[in-house]
């Protein structure tokens, strides 16, 4: 599979990289034989680049994308996790409902510190149980997660120590790069506008449904040689299954409105002769300034699916008659 760089670093990943939130149980259950399987399917098919969170099942994405990657030559693969979520043990009628499924006995709090970060990253190592990671991503910083109070405090947080946390962790070779890893534009514009990143792990913002990022953030990550590492590129369902009774956009009930855009992608790519997820999936990969796409999934089937969406022959003159949107 081909690789693409990050940034001004030396790291390279593939164009297709696997993202651990589902392996974690979000939304729904997932064994550990299945999350072990889709792992070893996605190793199988050439993806190296695994991108794990403390926050996916509480620590339990982190334990199984390790376990799956201890016995693989170091050099082979590039990992990610992230920052600013600290876990703390609580009895398990105490477990929040974040959105994951039978996930590890913690909760989750908020820490964009000097010392938050240094705390999370040593935490991450030792529930992934391996001794490097390459990547950091600061994790859902912004009003789309905390409003916009709390975000003040948390981006001085970032600002007056945690970027400097990152810096250092990279200067001292723990690290090879960081980013942000978020589902908004703005928070990564303001952090940019601070210190320069490696990458930016950004979620639903760039896809054929929504092209928020396109306008500002994509020509100063050129500017700055930022890569994006793009996930979300279904917008959380309703580009891979269409305008279906049910379908969902930006982890919720899709509106009216998404479906009328949606439903008007569809017919653009059915008088290409292309599935619509096809190019979806395809589409980010047509930006230099992408470094690679995350595909999240907990079924080997699900992945294999995706797998051969990438096999699809997307014609270029099609992305030209698919009608840009901005939401956010």
């Amino acid at each position: 599979m081909k690789k693409r760089r990050i940034g001004d670093t030396a790291l390279e990943v593939t164009e297709v990289s696997f993202g651990g939130a589902a392996i974690g149980g979000l939304y729904r259950a997932c064994p550990r034989e299945a999350a072990m399987d889709t792992l070893e399917r996605a190793w199988q098919a050439g993806l190296r680049y695994f991108d794990t969170a403390p926050f996916y099942g509480f620590g339990l994405s982190e334990r199984r994308v390790g376990d799956f990657l201890r016995d693989k030559k170091r050099g082979d693969y590039v990992l990610s996790t992230k920052v600013g979520r600290l876990l703390s043990p609580v009895p398990d009628d105490q477990v929040p409902d974040l959105g994951y499924v039978d996930p590890l006995p913690f909760r989750v709090d908020y820490d964009y510190s000097y010392d938050g970060i240094m705390r999370s990253v040593e935490f991450s190592y030792a529930r992934l149980g391996l001794n490097l990671i390459d990547i950091l991503f600061v994790h859902d910083i912004g009003v789309y997660t905390h409003g916009v109070e709390k975000t003040n405090i948390h981006f001085r947080q970032l600002m007056e120590g945690g970027l400097r946390a990152l810096e250092e962790l990279k200067s001292a070779g723990t690290i090879a790069a960081y980013g942000l890893g978020v589902n908004e534009v703005q928070i990564c514009l303001d952090v940019l506008a601070e210190a320069p990143l490696d990458c930016i792990l950004l979620a639903g913002r760039y896809s054929l449904l929504d092209r928020s990022a396109e306008e500002k953030l994509l020509p100063l990550c050129r500017a700055r040689n930022t890569s994006l590492v793009i996930g979300g590129v279904f917008n959380s369902g309703i580009l891979a299954t269409g305008p279906v009774p049910g379908a969902t956009f930006d982890y919720g009930p899709a509106p009216a409105e998404v479906f009328t855009r949606v439903a008007a992608l569809e017919a653009t790519a059915q008088a290409h002769g292309i599935p619509l997820a096809a190019a979806a999936l395809q589409f980010p990969l047509h930006e230099p300034a992408v470094a690679t796409v995350l595909i999240g999934t907990a079924k080997p089937s699900s992945l294999a699916r995706n797998l051969d969406l990438l096999n699809t022959r997307v014609p270029e003159a099609a992305y030209a008659d698919f009608e840009p949107h901005t939401f956010r």
